[in-house]
């Protein structure tokens, strides 16, 4: 039965991390693997800087593109002893992409220009690490996931088309895999007019999933650079907990509030398919790390920690001081679907209706100015929204303690703050 691997950017930011991630593939040479590689190491948010740069025509494009290329180089270099291999003459050609483009003046819409540049990081990536398997005797083919997994044209946020994109991998992959191994990109897909599109940031998770579910695989692994699904960011929390086991719904509620593990549209199709998904660590394959499918049993004696950072708080009022209707609230979250922006939590009183969201300069601009000539508008920025599942009282006032609430919500099992 087929088997889906995906490896996030941590997993092969350096050469060491591509040869481990070769040893990883070693262990399983005998299974049906289809691989799925993001951009390495930080790559995507280098790109993004870019497409900032190339978008205001800034005189950093250069500089900025230099340091990219020459990062992939040094893996190149590291990794290949035979300087003469073909994989060096591929990732040149791939970065001649974005040459093109930024020789051209940018296109008026800011998410088509950031899709067909950013895209570039996980074509390079899975280049070379296709070429280094191959190089190491475990024979693979590298695909264009843009062939396959079919989109709209929401850019930055593509809808995937599920029954073409079933068809095309159904029809071509299957007889592959019974071959050799399958080596393609996470996060994008592309446009019947073969134009690019990502599937929201972090979205290989949610590539992995289109592909298992399409191709009814047995399970889909996420290697990562924790022991497994963690209750708390290790980064920011000296003590954490994992998981060994989580059913679907629980594992949906964290990733729906921004645990940053998993992408929050990966469950719901393995959910449908009853895949169930396995999130290990790549540096001890050995480990059990967490499984989250339908049958596993939640202990909610541990509460999970989600901590958003970066995050803006608006609210509208009538200029009127009339009270907030549903005709109001229908115009609000239409600017919002229009801006692509998802709401993080909401609350709405008499006069005002509030709102927590990503801050994204380019989004909120686009969302004010669909909304300022009816609403007034106020709004802080760089703050932080920390969500409780399972919440407890005394966890809720340490995490707070000497910070300033503005927004508050509780449910039954789930206790949301915005703190500055």
């Amino acid at each position: 039965m087929i088997q889906v691997y995906k490896f996030g950017g941590a997993s092969v930011k350096d050469a060491e991390g591509v040869k481990n991630l070769a040893a990883i593939i070693a262990l399983n040479r005998d299974k049906f693997l289809l691989i799925v590689v993001s951009a390495m190491g930080k790559m995507t948010n280098a790109l993004e800087k870019l497409t900032d740069a190339y978008v205001v025509q800034s005189d950093t494009i250069h500089l900025l593109f230099d340091e990219i290329k020459a990062y992939h180089e040094q893996i190149l270099d590291d990794l290949f002893s035979e300087k003469s291999h073909p994989v060096f003459d591929e990732i040149a050609n791939a970065f001649i992409e974005i040459d093109w483009i930024l020789e051209d003046e940018p296109h008026p819409d800011y998410d088509f220009n950031y899709d067909q540049i950013v895209s570039v990081g996980e074509l390079v990536s899975t280049k070379i690490v296709s070429a280094y398997l191959n190089y190491s005797g475990l024979k693979n083919e590298w695909i264009d996931a843009r062939g396959y997994i079919h989109t709209d044209n929401t850019y930055r946020e593509g809808q995937v088309d599920w029954d073409k994109t079933c068809k095309e991998i159904n029809d071509k992959l299957p007889f592959v895999l019974q071959n050799k191994m399958v080596v393609t990109q996470g996060f994008i897909g592309g446009t019947s007019e073969n134009f690019t599109t990502t599937l929201g940031r972090e979205g290989s998770d949610y590539t992995a999933a289109i592909f298992a579910s399409c191709l009814k695989a047995g399970s889909v692994t996420i290697w990562k650079d924790v022991p497994g699904v963690l209750n708390a960011d290790p980064k920011l929390f000296k003590e954490t907990y994992k998981y060994d086991a989580l059913p679907y719904s629980e594992a949906l509620e964290m990733t729906y509030y921004g645990a940053t593990v998993i992408h929050p549209k990966t469950i719901k199709p393995l959910q449908n398919a009853k895949i169930p998904l396995l999130v290990k660590p790549f540096l001890t394959p050995a480990e059990s790390g967490t499984i989250i499918n339908e049958t596993a049993n939640l202990s909610i004696d541990i509460p999970a920690i989600i901590v958003k950072k970066d995050q803006l708080l608006i609210s509208f009022s009538t200029k009127d001081f009339s009270f907030i209707t549903e005709d109001h609230l229908s115009d609000i979250f239409k600017a919002f679907a229009d801006a692509h922006i998802k709401i993080n939590l909401m609350q709405v009183s008499a006069l005002s209706f509030s709102v927590c969201f990503d801050g994204d300069e380019t989004r909120f601009k686009k969302l004010s100015k669909s909304l300022d000539t009816d609403f007034k508008i106020k709004y802080n920025t760089g703050l932080e929204l920390i969500t409780i599942r399972h919440f407890k009282r005394d966890l809720i006032e340490k995490l707070s303690s000497n910070r300033t609430i503005l927004m508050e919500q509780f449910s039954r099992n789930t206790a949301q703050l915005v703190l500055k």
